[in-house]
Parts: C-alpha cells; sequence; structure tokens
C-alpha cells in the first residue's frame, strides 16, 4: 500500500514531467514552419460525437470557456490538472484545440471552421 506522502511525491513529479514536456511541445511548436492553424480540423458536433468520453468532456469544457488552462478545465471537470494538459495536448496533437502560450500560462483554444 502507497502511503498518501508517496502519492503525493508521485503526482508531484508527474506535474514536473508534465511541465517540462509542455515546454519541449511548445518549443517543437514555435521552430515548426509550417503554421498550425493550417493544420487544424474544425471541432463541429459530428466530430465531438466521435471522441472518447474523456476527451469529449474536455473538448465541451473547454467550448464554452472559449480560451482556458489545463488547471482551469480541470475545475470543472473535477480531474487532475496533470490529466486534462494531457487530454488537451491529445487535442492539439489531433487538430481540434490551439495551444499557445503567454508568460508561464499554457491557453487552449477549440478552433472553428
Amino acid at each position: 500500500m502507497v502511503s498518501e506522502v508517496e502519492m503525493n511525491n508521485i503526482l508531484v513529479a508527474l506535474n514536473e514531467i508534465n511541465d517540462k514536456l509542455d515546454r519541449l511541445l511548445f518549443q517543437q511548436d514555435s521552430s515548426a514552419h509550417v503554421s498550425q492553424e493550417d493544420d487544424l480540423n474544425e471541432l463541429d458536433v459530428m466530430t465531438l460525437l466521435s471522441l472518447p468520453d474523456h476527451l469529449r468532456t474536455t473538448a465541451t469544457v473547454l467550448f464554452e470557456m472559449g480560451t482556458a488552462t489545463a488547471a482551469q478545465i480541470s475545475e470543472k471537470t473535477a480531474k487532475e490538472r496533470a490529466v486534462e494538459s494531457n487530454y488537451l495536448n491529445q487535442l492539439v496533437r489531433m487538430g481540434h484545440v490551439h495551444k499557445h502560450r503567454n508568460g508561464r500560462k499554457v491557453f487552449f483554444t477549440v478552433q472553428f471552421g
């Protein structure tokens, strides 16, 4: 059985890893020659319905909020910030969501057609 302290240490380590991966992805995205907006797929109702439940929930909350951070999404979905960050990055890779950084914060926005 894992103690609560050990679980918190694991969660902190996972959050640090996630933040580092976000920074690496941002550096890779900013060095790309092709504009990300050119590659985005419209997130319409049919696409939303075709997403797995966990991604659909995240995308729906982001759609309602317009632009949000993973922490803001996690407040609405009651999931960990790291989990929502993972889901949002999946939506970015699928081309349905745009990701941009403002200082230390990473914001996500649903792209419309």
